[in-house]
Protein backbone atom coordinates (compact mmCIF):
# COMPACT_ATOMS: atom_id res chain seq x y z
CA UNK A 1 0.00 0.00 0.00
CA UNK A 2 1.11 3.24 -0.80
CA UNK A 3 -0.27 4.74 2.73
CA UNK A 4 0.82 5.33 5.98
CA UNK A 5 0.73 2.35 8.27
CA UNK A 6 -2.11 2.68 11.00
CA UNK A 7 -2.65 0.43 13.70
CA UNK A 8 -6.37 -1.49 13.60
CA UNK A 9 -8.06 -4.22 15.79
CA UNK A 10 -8.00 -7.59 13.91
CA UNK A 11 -10.71 -10.34 15.46
CA UNK A 12 -11.36 -13.31 13.42
CA UNK A 13 -14.60 -15.26 13.25
CA UNK A 14 -15.10 -18.55 11.28
CA UNK A 15 -13.11 -18.17 8.07
CA UNK A 16 -13.21 -14.48 8.34
CA UNK A 17 -11.01 -11.44 9.52
CA UNK A 18 -12.72 -9.01 10.52
CA UNK A 19 -11.63 -5.11 11.03
CA UNK A 20 -13.24 -2.53 13.72
CA UNK A 21 -14.64 0.11 10.88
CA UNK A 22 -13.89 3.53 13.90
CA UNK A 23 -17.03 4.87 11.75
CA UNK A 24 -19.52 2.60 11.55
CA UNK A 25 -18.93 1.37 15.22
CA UNK A 26 -18.68 -2.13 14.35
CA UNK A 27 -16.34 -4.23 13.20
CA UNK A 28 -16.24 -5.37 8.93
CA UNK A 29 -15.63 -8.40 6.82
CA UNK A 30 -11.67 -7.18 5.64
CA UNK A 31 -11.60 -7.61 2.14
CA UNK A 32 -9.39 -5.88 -0.31
CA UNK A 33 -11.60 -3.21 -0.81
CA UNK A 34 -12.36 -2.65 2.39
CA UNK A 35 -8.31 -2.52 3.79
CA UNK A 36 -7.97 -0.03 1.35
CA UNK A 37 -11.37 1.75 2.57
CA UNK A 38 -10.11 1.51 6.30
CA UNK A 39 -6.67 2.56 5.57
CA UNK A 40 -7.39 5.92 3.37
CA UNK A 41 -10.19 6.87 6.12
CA UNK A 42 -7.09 7.12 8.87
CA UNK A 43 -5.18 8.80 5.99
CA UNK A 44 -7.81 12.06 5.93
CA UNK A 45 -8.13 12.10 9.30
CA UNK A 46 -4.31 12.21 10.32
CA UNK A 47 -2.82 13.33 6.76
CA UNK A 48 -5.44 15.87 5.58
CA UNK A 49 -7.31 16.63 8.65
CA UNK A 50 -10.50 15.63 7.89
CA UNK A 51 -12.34 14.43 11.04
CA UNK A 52 -13.50 11.02 11.41
CA UNK A 53 -17.00 12.41 12.91
CA UNK A 54 -17.63 14.26 9.32
CA UNK A 55 -17.34 10.78 7.71
CA UNK A 56 -20.06 8.62 6.18
CA UNK A 57 -19.09 5.47 4.86
CA UNK A 58 -21.19 3.13 2.45
CA UNK A 59 -23.81 5.86 2.59
CA UNK A 60 -26.97 5.41 0.29
CA UNK A 61 -27.20 8.00 -2.73
CA UNK A 62 -29.68 7.40 -5.77
CA UNK A 63 -28.88 8.26 -9.43
CA UNK A 64 -31.94 8.14 -11.87
CA UNK A 65 -33.42 5.99 -9.55
CA UNK A 66 -30.83 3.30 -8.68
CA UNK A 67 -29.87 2.62 -5.36
CA UNK A 68 -25.85 3.19 -4.91
CA UNK A 69 -23.03 3.33 -2.32
CA UNK A 70 -20.61 5.83 -1.69
CA UNK A 71 -17.63 4.71 -0.22
CA UNK A 72 -16.44 7.56 1.99
CA UNK A 73 -18.67 10.86 2.05
CA UNK A 74 -16.98 13.46 4.18
CA UNK A 75 -19.35 16.46 5.22
CA UNK A 76 -18.25 19.96 6.44
CA UNK A 77 -19.41 21.26 10.35
CA UNK A 78 -22.48 22.62 8.63
CA UNK A 79 -23.64 19.32 6.85
CA UNK A 80 -22.48 19.90 3.58
CA UNK A 81 -20.86 16.72 1.78
CA UNK A 82 -17.19 18.62 0.27
CA UNK A 83 -15.33 15.29 -0.64
CA UNK A 84 -16.24 12.18 -1.98
CA UNK A 85 -14.16 8.86 -2.14
CA UNK A 86 -14.10 6.00 -4.39
CA UNK A 87 -12.37 2.79 -3.06
CA UNK A 88 -11.54 -0.33 -5.24
CA UNK A 89 -9.14 -3.20 -4.40
CA UNK A 90 -5.12 -3.03 -4.68
CA UNK A 91 -5.08 -5.39 -7.91
CA UNK A 92 -7.65 -3.41 -9.21
CA UNK A 93 -6.30 -0.39 -11.59
CA UNK A 94 -7.93 2.94 -11.39
CA UNK A 95 -9.60 3.29 -15.11
CA UNK A 96 -11.89 5.58 -16.64
CA UNK A 97 -14.48 3.16 -15.52
CA UNK A 98 -13.85 4.20 -11.64
CA UNK A 99 -14.08 8.12 -13.07
CA UNK A 100 -17.09 7.45 -14.68
CA UNK A 101 -18.76 5.58 -11.41
CA UNK A 102 -17.51 8.83 -8.86
CA UNK A 103 -18.77 11.43 -11.68
CA UNK A 104 -22.27 9.73 -11.60
CA UNK A 105 -22.57 9.51 -8.11
CA UNK A 106 -21.59 13.33 -7.98
CA UNK A 107 -24.07 14.24 -10.48
CA UNK A 108 -26.62 14.02 -7.11
CA UNK A 109 -24.24 15.06 -4.59
CA UNK A 110 -22.49 18.05 -5.87
CA UNK A 111 -19.07 17.39 -4.02
CA UNK A 112 -16.45 20.12 -4.83
CA UNK A 113 -13.31 17.68 -4.50
CA UNK A 114 -13.22 13.77 -5.46
CA UNK A 115 -10.64 11.34 -4.79
CA UNK A 116 -9.96 7.83 -6.55
CA UNK A 117 -7.70 5.28 -4.54
CA UNK A 118 -6.92 1.61 -4.83
CA UNK A 119 -4.65 1.95 -1.68
CA UNK A 120 -1.50 1.99 -4.59
CA UNK A 121 -2.66 4.69 -6.46
CA UNK A 122 -4.29 8.07 -5.15
CA UNK A 123 -6.58 10.75 -7.11
CA UNK A 124 -7.68 14.11 -6.80
CA UNK A 125 -9.71 16.57 -8.62
CA UNK A 126 -11.43 19.41 -8.09
CA UNK A 127 -14.66 19.99 -9.47
CA UNK A 128 -15.84 24.03 -10.62
CA UNK A 129 -19.55 23.70 -11.02
CA UNK A 130 -19.86 27.76 -11.94
CA UNK A 131 -17.69 26.69 -15.13
CA UNK A 132 -18.44 23.33 -15.65
CA UNK A 133 -14.96 22.17 -15.58
CA UNK A 134 -12.45 19.83 -13.29
CA UNK A 135 -9.00 19.88 -12.70
CA UNK A 136 -6.79 17.02 -10.99
CA UNK A 137 -4.82 18.13 -8.15
CA UNK A 138 -1.49 16.90 -6.68
CA UNK A 139 -2.50 16.48 -3.33
CA UNK A 140 -5.82 17.08 -1.45
CA UNK A 141 -6.17 20.34 0.34
CA UNK A 142 -6.76 20.55 4.31
CA UNK A 143 -10.03 20.18 5.74
CA UNK A 144 -9.67 23.78 7.17
CA UNK A 145 -9.52 25.49 4.04
CA UNK A 146 -12.60 23.52 2.48
CA UNK A 147 -14.58 23.21 5.77
CA UNK A 148 -16.63 26.64 4.39
CA UNK A 149 -17.17 25.24 0.61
Amino acid sequence: MNLPNYDFKLTKSGNHVLIWDQIRKKNIVLTPEEWVRQNFMCFLSSEFGFPQSLMQVEGGLKYNKMNMRSDILCYNQAGNPILLVECKRPTLSITQKTFDQIARYNMSLKVPFLAVTNGLEHFYCQIDFDKKDFHFLPNLPQFEFVKEM
